[in-house]
Formats: structure tokens, sequence, C-alpha cells
């Protein structure tokens, strides 16, 4: 990693604070679809943001300025840094009121990163990365065409980050432009100020966002490899590599905002990764393959994006229920790898007797992903509700034991109502381990690392 970056710089901070970044390759034709899908839900936000793009060289910003165009109507400030070349900071957009064209020192080590900083009270989203050095474009081979490039780095919606990125960035730039610097860390700041006072966005809808616009790099792509002879094709040795890039990123967007909506429940800021480990217990229990445990631990990561969980069949009385639509989960739809997931999480709500949304399904008909992580969501949810909720404020929490027994205890009043009783019988076996000091894995997801779920199952489809 090229010393000087602002991915080496925050890279080193949080690597000496024990809180590593999730890194992963992006390929270029990723990485355009990735931003353009960020960028544009600035038309579409509540509030004008400050907006921080680093384009490498000046003709590659010179190909989007019309895009920057209308995203600067919108935004409260734009700065743009490149190195200057024929254009660059003459292009309409430049001369806004609201845009600052930067020219960067042609050996800056900015000049090797690809940008994206949205910081606004009501939404954050950030794109950094960096070009391989032409040292590990040696060892992986050089790109002959422009999709081939690869960059390093990651992609993030959460605030903390955005905003400590957008920090050092201000800071660099200010190198070239004192004042400039000045008044873009005054709005930083204001920023900062106001996001706990307003309402965020839909983080569903910019994921919606990010996956068709996945989507739609990744049909042109498969359109493009059509019309091509495979000798003369623009894609490298492995055709599937670009495609493969693509769809990684679309898991990587639920997962992230996953991520967002557990650090949103300051009461429950864990639950996704506690029902994960308490499913994939579950499943080693009953021996669920591969392919299985690997549906049942996605579904649990993603657990919550389902917002009706817990509400009542909204069906008329003599029709046959219906599986509404559910937002946080329609999108999941949209990829082939991920529907038998989305299928997991929109029955996990299913009870064991056939009266819990959205279907109505009782028994065997429920699938057995979903009856494990509706088990799993109770028992984590209760024991945590127990340890927490405390009927005076000076009063100490249950101890862990306790806390255990009694969640257990209520999820066994349900057993053959709201859940399988035979998956109540191996709750107990858990429980029993955890009362003995056994500890269950409740590690978070390499974001970086969505290629996990591409393979293929033999046996599972």
């Amino acid at each position: 990693m090229l010393d000087g970056t602002i991915l080496k710089q925050l890279e080193t901070a949080h690597h000496e604070h024990g809180q590593p970044l999730n890194l992963g390759v992006y390929y270029k034709n990723t990485l355009v679809a990735l931003c353009h899908a960020l960028e544009d839900f600035v038309l579409a936000a509540q509030s004008a943001p400050l907006l921080l793009a680093v384009f490498q060289k000046g003709k590659f910003y010179l190909e989007e300025a019309d895009r920057y165009s209308q995203l600067a109507e919108k935004a409260d400030r734009v700065a743009i840094a490149a190195t200057s070349e024929a254009g660059f900071a003459e292009h309409p957009t430049g001369q806004k009121a609201n845009v600052s064209p930067i020219a960067l020192d042609p050996g800056d080590p900015l000049t090797q990163e690809w940008h994206l900083i949205i910081l606004s009270p009501t939404y954050t989203a950030m794109v950094l990365c960096q070009e391989l050095s032409q040292a590990e474009y040696a060892q992986l081979g050089q790109p002959t065409q422009d999709l081939e490039r690869k960059f390093y780095g990651f992609w993030t919606f959460e605030p903390e980050l955005v905003d400590e990125t957008a920090e050092l960035l201000i800071a660099h730039l200010g190198r070239y432009d004192g004042a400039l610097g000045q008044a873009l860390e005054q709005r930083r700041q204001a920023m900062a100020a106001e996001r706990d006072r307003r309402e965020r966005e839909d983080i569903g809808k910019v994921v919606s966002q990010v996956v068709a616009y996945l989507q739609d790099s990744q049909q042109a792509l498969e359109q493009s490899q059509q019309w091509r002879d495979r000798a003369d094709s623009f894609l490298p040795a492995s055709p599937q590599v670009l495609d493969e890039n693509l769809a990684s990123n679309k898991l990587q967007a639920f997962l992230r905002m996953a991520q967002l909506v557990d650090r949103a429940d300051v009461n429950n800021p864990n639950r996704a990764a506690e029902v994960t480990a308490l499913s994939e217990t579950l499943g080693q229990l009953l021996e669920l393959p591969a392919w299985q445990q690997k549906r049942l631990r996605f579904a649990s990561w993603l657990h919550r994006l389902v917002p009706t969980v817990g509400t009542e069949i909204a069906s008329l009385e003599g029709e046959a229920p219906t599986c509404q639509l559910l937002p946080g989960v329609q999108s999941l739809r949209a990829l082939p790898q991920m529907s038998a997931v989305a299928n997991i999480i929109t029955h996990q709500s299913e009870c064991w007797n056939g009266t819990g949304p959205p279907g109505g399904l009782s028994h065997d008909a429920i699938p057995l992903e979903s009856r494990i992580l509706a088990l799993a969501r109770e028992f984590q949810s209760r024991v945590n509700a127990i340890r927490t909720l405390r009927p005076q404020p000076d009063q100490a929490p249950p101890e862990r034991e306790q806390a255990l027994a009694q969640a257990l205890e209520e999820c066994r009043q349900q057993a053959g109502e709201a859940f399988d009783p035979k998956l109540v019988e191996a709750l107990e076996l858990v429980v029993a381990g955890l009362q003995q000091g056994i500890t269950l894995e409740a590690s978070q997801p390499k974001m970086a690392a969505g290629l996990w779920l591409l393979e293929e199952e033999a046996s599972g489809g």
C-alpha cells in the first residue's frame, strides 16, 4: 500500500487500534457502477451533502463531469481532485459556485487513489480505493483494457468511518488551498453535528439502487461477452472474474445494510452476530449439509431487513393467506444466488401451528432454516431483554445463567405453538452447554469476501 495515500493513513490508524479494515479487490467496472449508484442517490436524498471526489487523472473526471453538474445542483459543496489536464478546470461544471476543482501534483500519492465521499446529515457513503502498483500488476498481469484495472480498498455507509476519512482527505486537500480546506472542514463538522438531529435516509433504498446498478453492469458485461469472440475479448483470462466481482459486491451491499441496522439499535447492537452464531450451532446439531448451513448463515445475518416480523397476517376472512413482497427482501430475489436466502428471511415469522405471517404455513411446510432462524432470533432477543431491561435503574442485571434459563423456559412455553418442538429440544442442549461455560463464535463477516456465497453447491442447487 502506497505511503501517503488516504487509504494507507486510515488502514494504519485502524490497525493500531485493533480495528482492521475489510479490504477487497475491485475491478474498474464494479467501481463505476457502485459510484454511480451512490452518487445518484444524492438526487433523491433529503439533505444537501458535502461531496468529495478524487479521479486520479483529469481525463477520468471529464468523462463524469456532466453527471457532476447534476449532482452539484443538489449538493451543498463539491470538491473534485485530479491531475490537471486539458479542460479539467475549464469544464462548465467546475465554474459553478459550489464546485471546487483541485489540480493535484503528478507526484501526489492521491493520484493513485479513487475516492468518493458523500457526507450529509441524512446520508453517508464512501468508496475508498487505491490502484495496484506496477509491481503488483507485474505479479498479477498487466491490464490490457481499462475495465481490467484493479483497485483494492473498501466501500461503506458507516457515518463515523466516512466522517473520519473525509477529515483526512480535507486536510490533504488543504495543502493546495488553505481557505478551501478550512471551508470544507467547517462544512464537515456542521454535517456531523446535525446528523443526530435528522432522520436517516432509508438505507434499504440505497442498497436496492446499488444492486440494480451492479445488475445492469453485469448484464452489459454478459452482452459484450456474447458479441465478442473469446480470443479477442476484453475480459481477463478467466471470463467470470469481472462478473463475479460485480456479484460479490451485490452481496456486500446487503451485509453493509444489515450492519447499519444493528448499529442503530442501541439496546441490541449485536443481534445479527449472536443470532447467526446460535443458528449455526443449531444447524450443526441437526447435521445440516454445508450448502444449507451457508444459506442459514447468510439469512441470519440479514434477518433484520424484514420490518414486518411479529405482525399479523393481513388477509381477508375466507381468502387464502398470501406472502407479501417485503421491501427488505425484494432486491435479494433479483440475485439468483440469493433467492433461497430471501425465502428463508420471508418466512422467519411463520408459526409452527400455522398462525404466523406472511403465508400462514405450518409444521414442515415452513422451511427448516426459517424455523431455526425464528427460534434463534426469539431466544437471543429474550436473553438480551432480560439482561438489559431493569425495573429499577440501580438494579443489577440477572446472572448470565439465570437469563439463559429464563429465556429458554419462555421459548419452551411456545413449543408446538410458535416453534418446532424438536428445535426447542436442540436449543436445550445448546443452553446447557452455554451454562457450562461454552461460548459461541459471533464474529462480524468479512465484507470483502462476498464470493463465499457464489460457490456452486452440488447438493443444494
